[in-house]
């Protein structure tokens, strides 16, 4: 028996996760939904956009599972608020995991966790809610990854490092051995960390220092 799925969202990490469910057989989606009225009636791989937010209404908690869409070139605080959304609604969110990634057997993943394509994760790491992480990013033995992370791509993580929860890694960015990095930071693309990130900062740069311009979420 199939899977009925809605997507939130109907960017380009959407269309991401839908070439990935494609290739699954046990999954059937329906549709997504995405607040922007200019993507109405428009399709993303085929798949059509039904509405906003509030389509989920004519899908009970009980028929459908949900898959979170939305990325993040920042801090992910809107990927945060739309999986807490429904989850107070009392939706259940799908884990994807892409058929080429390696997943170790001890590897503990919590739920709306997205794997995406070539990414490695080593024994006993421990992904919590609502995580991404993206295409050909590697986490080492034993990284733990807080609620609503996004990992981007090619991001390199070393073993035994604490990430808390809603930090953004920017695409190739390097977390060396042992490190913690606080709640709601962004370590911008390329950075190399060698020291503990705090909560709230951002960093850049090789070796990577705090920085203070911002940068808007998709």
């Amino acid at each position: 028996m199939k899977t009925d799925l809605i997507i939130i969202g109907a960017g380009g990490h959407a269309k991401v996760l839908i070439d990935c469910l494609l290739q699954q057989s046990a999954v059937n989606i329906i549709g997504i939904l995405d607040n922007n009225p200019s993507v109405h009636g428009q399709s993303v791989l085929g798949i059509p956009v039904l509405g906003g937010d509030e389509k989920i209404a004519n899908f009970p908690t009980n028929a459908v599972q949900l898959v979170n869409a939305v990325g993040s070139i920042d801090i992910p605080l809107r990927r945060a608020a739309v999986y807490q959304h429904f989850k107070a609604l009392g939706y259940q969110f799908l884990s994807v995991v892409h058929h080429t990634a390696y997943v170790a057997k001890t590897v503990k993943l919590g739920e709306g966790v997205q794997i995406m394509a070539g990414v490695v994760l080593q024994p006993d790491c421990k992904l919590g809610n609502n995580v991404i992480i993206n295409t050909g990013a590697s986490l080492d033995h034993d990284v733990q990854i807080g609620d609503h992370c996004h990992v981007a791509p090619g991001v390199v993580v070393s073993g035994n490092v604490t990430i808390a929860a809603s930090s953004h890694l920017g695409a190739r960015a390097v977390i060396l051995q042992g490190l913690k990095i606080g709640e709601r930071c962004l370590i911008a693309a390329g950075a190399v960390v060698i020291h503990p990130i705090t909560t709230d900062s951002r960093v850049a740069g090789v070796p990577a220092k705090s920085i203070k311009n911002v940068i808007t979420e998709e």
